[in-house]
Formats: C-alpha cells, sequence, structure tokens
C-alpha cells in the first residue's frame, strides 16, 4: 500500500497535483498509522515523519509524489452554549484542566460527543445540544504534557466520502487563554437539553 509521508499545508496545495480527496474525521487527521481510502478510491496509508494535525484543505504527498487533498468530515459533537458569557468561560476553563480536544467560537465551544463532558456543561448552567459538523479543534496538542494518553494510537479506520462541502471560520483561540484566571465554582445545575 502506497504511504503518505509528508503534508502540504492548504495555502501551498496545487489543485493540479491533487489525484484524490480523503474525508477524515479529527481523530484519524491526529493519528499515524491509519489506512485511509479516498473518494476517487485510491487507498494509502498515512505515515507521516512526526505527528501533527491533518487541518481541512491540507494535503498528504504519497511517495509517488501525488496530492490527496484531507477534508474534514462531519462528526457527532456537543454544541455547548450560554446565556452568560461567565458559564462559557468557566466551562472553556474545565476543558483546558482536562486537556479535552474542543473548538471555540463567540458564542458556542464544540466539543467531542462525552456524556461527561456533557454533564460537565450542564453543570456549569450551559446548554448542550447534539450535532453533526465538521470538527476542527484548537491545536491544545502543542501544549499537552507527554504523560497524557489522549487515546488516538493504535487505532485503524476506513473513512469513506462523504459527498458534503462544508465551510466555516477557522478561530484559533486556546482554552487555557481564554479562561486561565478563572476558577470560579460551578453554580447551579440545569439539566434542560436542547435539539
Amino acid at each position: 500500500m502506497l504511504r503518505a509521508t509528508a503534508i502540504v499545508r492548504k495555502p501551498a496545495v496545487k489543485e493540479d497535483r491533487v489525484a484524490d480527496t480523503a474525508w477524515l474525521d479529527h481523530q484519524a487527521r491526529a493519528s499515524r498509522g491509519v489506512a485511509v481510502r479516498g473518494h476517487g478510491g485510491l487507498e494509502f496509508a498515512l505515515d507521516l515523519d512526526r505527528a501533527a494535525v491533518l487541518n481541512d484543505g491540507d494535503a498528504v504527498k504519497l511517495e509517488d509524489g501525488r496530492l490527496v487533498q484531507v477534508r474534514a468530515a462531519p462528526q457527532r459533537l456537543l454544541e455547548i452554549r450560554a446565556e452568560n458569557p461567565l458559564r462559557l468561560l468557566r466551562f472553556a476553563w474545565q476543558l483546558g484542566q482536562r486537556h479535552a480536544a474542543s473548538e471555540l467560537k463567540m458564542d458556542a465551544i464544540y466539543v467531542e460527543h462525552d456524556p461527561a463532558l456533557a454533564e460537565l456543561a450542564r453543570g456549569q448552567g450551559c446548554s448542550v445540544t447534539d450535532v453533526t459538523r465538521p470538527f476542527q479543534p484548537e491545536r491544545a496538542d502543542e501544549h499537552a504534557c507527554d504523560h497524557h494518553d489522549h487515546g488516538h494510537g493504535g487505532h485503524h479506520h476506513r473513512h469513506d466520502a462523504h459527498e458534503h462541502d462544508h465551510h466555516h471560520d477557522h478561530e484559533h483561540h486556546h482554552a487555557h487563554d481564554l479562561a486561565g484566571h478563572e476558577q470560579g465554582a460551578a453554580c447551579g445545575y440545569d439539566h434542560k437539553h436542547e435539539h
């Protein structure tokens, strides 16, 4: 099987060299040794030189020089919102303490679909909604300690193509930066579940 051994970031991707497109969820985009099947049927293994997260629009370079563009596949997430911005800030701080992957927007935080995170958010007085969308969390992996095991290693997945085209803004803020000084206690429980 062909190996993908290098990353070409989105601004440097030349469309005429793209041989296929692969839709990958966040875990696959942050993993090594994953077997991938592109939209056009091209099969290859991610064998990058170092651990790196592939972003939507980046490409991987195959051994034969061809490029496969990577797109962020929609996946099941939790959308966390709060009427009081302080509650959302406290939740962001809690995520930072847990080294949990999160995508931060001006009025919402997106996290992996995890019942423990849902309960944490409700404990901070936030609303929790199930959503399906691409997940592009902040680059917390650059700051995480080596002794934390995020459970991304050793997984082998085959990803079929998703015939969707998703556009969304990229905002790069860190939960640590947003709420580094906010360590307030949880204020009440709100178990309303929105759909």
